[in-house]
C-alpha cells in the first residue's frame, strides 16, 4: 500500500511537470497553422514508447524505427521502476505505448501524461511461436507488415539453427531432463529438453524443492531477473541463468544465441 501511495503521489507531481511541457508544445504548434488535429508529425512512421527493452525489441522487430524505452536496462526488476518527468514527455508525443500487464505503471503513465497514444498490451514471452504472433500483431498495428514478415523469416531461420545445434549436443543423444522457472520455459523448448517441473515466480517452498529433486533433473533453468538463488543445491543439477530482456540495441536474437551458448556449456558430458 505504501508503494502504491508513493507511486500515485509521484505521478501527480509528474502530471504537473508535464503541463509545462504540453504548454510549450501547444504554443509552438499554434504558430504552425494547418489542421493537424491529433496526428503526430513523424513522416508516416509510428512514434513508439515502450516500458522496457523487451517491448522495445518486439516493436523494432515489427518494423518500428522511432522507439523510446522508459525503464533503463540496468533496472533488474522493471515493475519497481518509478517514472520521471522525461518519461511523461516521451509518452505525450507517442502514437503507441507498449506495456506488459504485470507492469503496474504503464496505464498510469499514459493517464498522467494526458497522451492520446494508443495503449497496447504486449505478451512478454520468448516462446518462439508467441514472439512471431506478437511481431505480426504489432506490424499490422504499425502498418509495417512487410518489415515484420522479413524479420520473422530471419528469426525463424536462426531459431531453427540454434535448436538443431542444441539437440546435437544432447548427452548420449537423449533429451536432457530439466526444471525451469516459469518465465524461462521457452529456453527448455529451444533445447528440446524434457521439462519435468517448474517453480516461481514466488519463493520455492520445501515441498516444491522435494518434488523437483525427485525428478532428478540434469539442468535447472533460472530467471536471471527474478533469481531465488541456487534452487537444487544438493541435487547435482547444473543451474543455468537465462536472460529474458534484450539489450539497449533492442535486438531479440542475442537472447536466443546467449541462451543456446549457456545451455551448451551446461549440458552434461556424454
Amino acid at each position: 500500500m505504501a508503494r502504491t501511495r508513493g507511486r500515485t503521489t509521484s505521478l501527480l507531481a509528474l502530471s504537473a511537470a508535464l503541463a509545462l511541457v504540453a504548454g510549450c508544445e501547444n504554443g509552438s504548434s499554434s504558430s504552425g497553422g494547418g489542421g493537424g488535429g491529433d496526428k503526430h508529425e513523424h513522416d508516416g512512421k509510428p512514434v513508439v514508447v515502450v516500458t522496457t527493452t523487451w517491448e522495445g525489441a518486439l516493436a523494432k522487430a515489427a518494423g518500428a524505427e522511432d522507439v523510446q524505452v522508459i525503464v533503463p536496462q540496468s533496472v533488474q526488476h522493471a515493475p519497481d521502476y518509478d517514472p520521471k518527468p522525461s518519461d511523461l514527455a516521451a509518452v505525450a508525443g507517442a502514437d503507441f505505448v507498449l506495456y506488459a500487464p504485470f507492469e503496474p505503471y504503464a496505464g498510469e503513465i499514459k493517464d498522467a501524461a494526458g497522451s492520446k497514444a494508443e495503449l497496447v498490451e504486449v505478451n512478454l514471452d520468448n516462446d518462439a511461436d508467441k514472439v512471431d504472433a506478437e511481431v505480426a500483431k504489432l506490424g499490422t498495428l504499425f502498418g509495417t507488415e512487410d518489415a515484420a514478415a522479413k524479420w520473422k523469416t530471419t528469426f525463424d531461420s536462426e531459431y531453427a539453427k540454434l535448436s538443431k545445434d542444441l539437440k546435437a549436443q544432447w548427452p548420449g543423444g537423449k533429451s536432457p531432463v530439466v526444471v525451469s522457472q516459469v518465465f524461462t520455459i521457452w529456453a527448455a523448448k529451444l533445447a528440446g529438453a524434457r521439462l519435468v517441473g517448474t517453480y516461481g515466480p514466488e519463493a520455492v517452498t520445501p515441498a516444491q524443492l522435494a518434488k523437483l529433486g525427485k525428478e532428478k533433473p540434469a539442468l535447472v533453468l533460472d530467471n536471471a531477473h527474478m533469481s531465488t538463488g541456487t534452487v537444487l543445491p544438493d541435487s547435482g543439477a547444473k543451474q543455468v541463468e537465462i536472460v529474458n530482456y534484450p539489450g539497449d540495441d533492442l535486438d531479440l536474437l542475442p537472447i536466443y544465441r546467449n541462451a543456446a551458448t549457456a545451455l551448451k556449456k551446461a549440458m552434461p558430458a556424454s
